[in-house]
Order: structure tokens, then sequence, then C-alpha cells
């Protein structure tokens, strides 16, 4: 890391001085799975094309991360989107970039795949990875 400062004080201090701050919608996996409809939700996955291929949620759709600019037109930015990757991480990153280009209605499945996989919600059958893209 090439750290270039830090903020002193914390958040507190960045909200005592009135800077504005956003907030970022989180479902647990097990809340997910209880109103889980694949026919009403728009759930994305970010993982690469190559993790969705070998397993994914049904009824997602593959977005992936590393093509997030090539493929941002293809959301509609009123409709609510409900975010997840493998544990975490990149899902979150997805819903930084796309709220900061505007998208507000999106919701972060906390876990990822592991803990939808882990509260036994429908997934398709596992197949070997060929690639790695």
């Amino acid at each position: 890391d090439n750290t270039l400062g830090y903020l002193n004080g914390g958040i507190a201090s960045w909200i005592a001085a009135g800077q504005k701050t956003e907030m970022i919608d989180e479902i647990e996996a097990g809340d997910f799975a209880e109103g889980y409809d694949p026919s009403s939700m728009n759930v994305l996955d970010v993982r690469k094309k190559s993790e969705h291929d070998s397993q994914h949620l049904l009824g997602s759709a593959n977005f992936p991360l590393d093509f997030i600019n090539n493929n941002m037109q293809k959301l509609i930015k009123s409709n609510r989107y409900y975010l997840h990757c493998q544990g975490g991480y990149r899902s979150l990153i997805t819903l930084s970039i796309l709220k900061a280009r505007g998208f507000n209605n999106l919701v972060n499945v906390r876990g990822g795949f592991d803990a939808i996989k882990a509260v036994g919600m429908p997934v398709s059958q596992f197949v070997e990875p060929t690639t790695m893209l």
C-alpha cells in the first residue's frame, strides 16, 4: 500500500465537520433467501464469468466487476439490484462504483455466494472451471 494519509479523528470527525457520507444497504443471506423471487428480483453476480459459469444462484445475472464500465449501460438506474460476489469484497466495490454513477437502489448480499450456498438457496450444478476469465 502507498498510504498518503489518514483521517484524524476517524469518521466521527468527518461527520462533525459536516462532510457528506453515504450508506450502503445490506441484507443477510438468510433474509435474502426468505424473500427471494427470481422472477421479480434483479440479482447481479459480480464474480468473473468463469466463477459464475462454474456455479451460480439460479436466476442471477453475471455482471463481472472486471467489465463494469463496458456493461453499466445494461442496467436501469431506477431498478433495485441485489449484488453478490464470492465472499463480499467485490460486490462492495461494484456497489460503490455504481453509487458514484447514480445508481441508488442497490443492496449487498452479505457474505456473498458462500453465504447464499450455506443457507440452501437454489444454485446450479457445480461444473469444474476451465478458465480463470
